[in-house]
């Protein structure tokens, strides 16, 4: 009697790659953020996308567009995704 091993993986196997894959593409999207205000209040950058005033560059990255004091949001497609923040409101006192 011959044996011949079996080109279908086992319950667990497929199982626990499926869960991997899952995982991997939850980190990707989590590490992937696509809002960063670094120094900035999240009101701040709370700016309307027709409302965007460009800030930075093509290929400008979430860090560089930071440093010019500005708000990065790439979660909107064809508008600046580096854009001058809003002027926070100063408590005015009479």
């Amino acid at each position: 009697m011959k044996c011949v091993l079996s080109c279908i993986p086992e319950p667990t196997v497929v199982m626990a790659a499926r869960a991997l894959c899952v995982l991997g593409l939850v980190l990707a999207l989590v590490s992937s953020s696509s809002a960063e205000y670094v120094g900035l209040s999240a009101n701040q950058c709370a700016v309307p996308a027709k409302d965007r005033v460009d800030c930075g560059y093509p290929q400008v990255t979430p860090e560089q567009c930071n440093n010019r004091g500005c708000c990065f949001d790439s979660s909107i497609v064809g508008v600046p995704w580096c854009f001058k923040p809003l002027q926070e409101q100063g408590e005015c006192s009479f």
